[in-house]
C-alpha cells in the first residue's frame, strides 16, 4: 500500500487532536508541560526539549527531558542573555541552524556546544500578538547540525499555541483555587477574631489587614497563622513564629484559651477602642480598651 500526502495530513491531525485532549485533561500546570514536552520528542526531529514560563521574577524552568537541557537553560537565565531569553522578551522564535557557526551568542554557543547540542529551535508560548502575552517559551534540541526543516518548524509553532493556551488556562484555574482558598482562610481567621473578642465581620476584616499592614505579612498568611494557633493552642508549639515579637501573650475568654503575639493584640485593641499601644518584650500597654481587660491577659 502506497503512502500519500492525505495519510500524512490525517496522521498529523489525528496527533494533535490526542494533544489536545491530553492538554485538556492535565490537572495542572506541571502535568501540562510534561504533556507538551512529551509531545514534542515523539513528533519532531529532536534529541532533547524543555518548557521555560515566565514569570513576575526569573523564568522558571517548568519541565526538561533531561539534565542537559537544564544546563543550556542555567546558562541563559544567570547571564540573562542567549535564544531563550531573546524569545521571551520580544516573543518570537530563534532558531539556530548550528552553534559551531552561530555568532549572535558565542559565548553561550560554545558552551552549549560542548554539551552536545548542534541545533537550537525555540518557540514563544503566546496567547496573543503582543509580548506582554507571552507566558513561556518552547525549547527544541537536536544534537546534528541544521536539524530542524521547515514542517519541524510549522508543527512546533502549532505545539506551541496548543501549549499557550493549555498553560495560561491551567495557571488561570490555580490561581483561582490559590484566591478561594485564600479567601476561606481570612473567612476562618475573621471568625476566629469575632468569636474571640466579640466584634462584627468588619472590624475582624479591618484587624487582619491592619495587623498585615503593621508586620508586611501578606493577608493570607496573617490568618493562617491566626487558625494555626488556635488549632494548636494545646501544643507547645509557638504561633506567630514569623512575627518580630521577642514573647508571646495568653489570651483568655469564657470559650476557652488560646495563644496569640503582643503585635496582633495591639491591633485588636487599636480597632477597637483607638487606643495609643506600644508592645514590649513581654505586654501589649493599651491606655484604654473596650474589649480586652488586664484580666484576661497573662504572661506566656
Amino acid at each position: 500500500m502506497e503512502y500519500s500526502p492525505d495519510d500524512g495530513a490525517r496522521a498529523a491531525a489525528d496527533t494533535f487532536a490526542r494533544l489536545a485532549v491530553e492538554l485538556h485533561d492535565a490537572p495542572g500546570v506541571e502535568e501540562t508541560v510534561d504533556a507538551v514536552v512529551e509531545f514534542a520528542l515523539q513528533a519532531l526531529n529532536l534529541s532533547h526539549a524543555g518548557v521555560v514560563l515566565a514569570g513576575r521574577g526569573a523564568p522558571e524552568v517548568a519541565a526538561v527531558t533531561d539534565s542537559m537541557v537544564a544546563e543550556v537553560y542555567s546558562l541563559q537565565i544567570d547571564s540573562e542573555t542567549g535564544p531563550l531569553i531573546s524569545t521571551l522578551r520580544n516573543g518570537t522564535p530563534v532558531l539556530i541552524r548550528d552553534t559551531h557557526t552561530d555568532d549572535r551568542w558565542p559565548k553561550w554557543a560554545e558552551k552549549v556546544a560542548k554539551l552536545g547540542v548542534r541545533s537550537v529551535l525555540d518557540v514563544p508560548l503566546s496567547t496573543g500578538d503582543s509580548t506582554r502575552a507571552t507566558v513561556g517559551v518552547l525549547g527544541l534540541y537536536s544534537a546534528q547540525p541544521d536539524a530542524f526543516t521547515a514542517d519541524d518548524e510549522a508543527i512546533a509553532h502549532i505545539l506551541a499555541r496548543h501549549a499557550s493556551v493549555a498553560v495560561a488556562s491551567a495557571r488561570h484555574e490555580e490561581t483561582m483555587a490559590q484566591a478561594v482558598d485564600a479567601r476561606k482562610l481570612v473567612g476562618q481567621a475573621m471568625g476566629i477574631l469575632m468569636e474571640r473578642f466579640d466584634v462584627d465581620g468588619d472590624r475582624a476584616f479591618a484587624i487582619l489587614k491592619r495587623y498585615s499592614q503593621d508586620t508586611n505579612t501578606k493577608l493570607r498568611d496573617v490568618a493562617q497563622q491566626l487558625i494555626d494557633t488556635r488549632s494548636s493552642r494545646a501544643s507547645s508549639a509557638r504561633p506567630f513564629a514569623h512575627s518580630t515579637d521577642s514573647s508571646v501573650i495568653r489570651a483568655t475568654s469564657s470559650h476557652g484559651r488560646y495563644q496569640t503575639s503582643p503585635s496582633l493584640l495591639c491591633t485588636i485593641a487599636r480597632s477597637n477602642a483607638g487606643p495609643t499601644c506600644r508592645s514590649y518584650p513581654n505586654s501589649c500597654v493599651t491606655r484604654r480598651s473596650t474589649t480586652i481587660r488586664p484580666s484576661t491577659l497573662s504572661a506566656a
